[in-house]
């Protein structure tokens, strides 16, 4: 008689509410720091936010700093390099960071906090550098150049949306998501594949 699957055991009440007590830090610590900058955010006004007692935002994260490093883990999400066609990549990255930026307030948040604050930066250059290096080094003609193309790309897709979701200039805000593509991919795509000029 063949094994039967055990199912997974549950997740018993105290994880479950651990679980939802991170995620409402978090939250709340998210929407501080891109408010109030880094800062003028602080323990007990997150606290607040979340709803519950400072001394539990110090038992999850430690410390400020320590909840700071929690809210700006990023995972960019970014398409497997090895599948993506070389010749369509910048569709592929714009269109990929429009999702991102559009589905998930850390980004903005992160953009927020990284043009306010030194830590800030330094993370998110660690970000674009760590997941957006392997795509440059897999398309670009000259390994060499792949920090150089990387960057250039981030350029362009920070810039974007420093326009269209953090400062929301009127026109940047109001072009159709297939509109930003069209402007922007051929952009991207030069920087990745192009000869060095």
């Amino acid at each position: 008689m063949p094994d039967k699957e055990l199912p997974a055991p549950a997740a018993s009440p105290a994880a479950r509410r651990s679980d939802t007590t991170r995620t409402a830090i978090l939250t709340a610590a998210r929407e501080r720091f891109a408010a109030d900058g880094y800062e003028r955010a602080t323990i007990r006004s997150i606290a607040k936010d979340a709803r519950i007692d400072p001394s539990m935002v110090m038992r999850y994260y430690g410390s400020k700093e320590g909840l700071f490093a929690a809210v700006l883990d990023v995972d960019l999400r970014l398409p497997d390099p090895v599948g993506l066609d070389p010749h369509e990549v910048g569709r592929a990255l714009v269109g990929h960071f429009l999702d991102l930026w559009e589905e998930n307030e850390v980004l903005t948040v992160l953009l927020r906090v990284g043009v306010t604050n030194p830590d800030g930066a330094a993370r998110m250059q660690g970000i674009f550098r760590d997941q957006l290096m392997p795509v440059a080094l897999r398309v670009c003609p000259d390994p060499e150049q792949a920090p150089a193309r990387a960057a250039l790309t981030a350029s362009q897709v920070l810039g974007m949306a420093m326009a269209r979701y953090v400062l929301r200039f009127p026109p940047a805000v109001a072009l159709p998501r297939e509109e930003v593509v069209a402007w922007l991919a051929p952009t991207v795509q030069r920087y990745l594949t192009a000869p060095h000029p």
